[in-house]
């Protein structure tokens, strides 16, 4: 049985939070002719769903499938789209939501490919930033929580596929935990 790592933002600090930040969205985009949620696969999809839940105007959702990772626990800064959007974005309002903006280099060039799109406005929801490394030359307008340069798993933040299952965030504090998870490890 491997143990699932320490907490470091709790199931309820995350519920509190993603209730906040749909009050926060609601109000703000009161009144528009439509917002579109777009998630970032595959780390949003357990935060986007409890978000949108918390907002309430009507919503449309999408995702974008977008890799810098691959099978590692840093970024490679090369990016490729795996799967884009289905619906055309042109004039609508559009809400890019993020699990973890870590350097924001990923992120950079999802909303440089977004704006070329003709959104009437596009801004960025993120459950976890990493000020410290952070690249970004986007502003995030809607932050969860702002954390240290930790390497994080759970609601739906994973590694190599796994953890993503934990519902709170919980921080790997020693890389001994990690290659568990490895094929080598685990064959040998």
């Amino acid at each position: 049985m491997i143990d699932n790592p320490p907490p470091l933002i709790s199931q309820q600090e995350l519920r509190d939070r993603v209730r906040e930040l749909g009050e926060e969205i609601t109000k703000d985009y009161q009144g528009k002719d439509t917002l579109r949620v777009i998630g970032a696969l595959k780390g949003c999809f357990v935060f986007m769903a409890d978000l949108i839940r918390e907002i309430k105007i009507p919503v449309r959702v999408d995702f974008m499938e977008v890799s810098s990772y691959g099978n590692q626990a840093q970024t490679s800064g090369n990016v490729k789209i795996i799967k884009d959007l289905t619906h055309d974005i042109a004039g609508e309002h559009v809400l890019f939501t993020e699990d973890i903006v870590d350097t924001g280099l990923t992120l950079n060039f999802v909303m440089e490919i977004l704006s070329q799109r003709n959104p009437a406005s596009l801004e960025i929801c993120a459950l976890l930033t990493k000020p410290r490394k952070m690249a970004l030359r986007f502003p995030v307008k809607y932050r969860g929580f702002e954390i240290e340069d930790y390497f994080v798993v759970g609601y739906g933040l994973d590694y190599k596929g796994y953890y993503r299952n934990l519902p709170y965030i919980g921080k790997i504090s020693s890389p001994e935990q990690l290659p568990l998870f490895d094929e080598k490890a685990r064959f040998s």
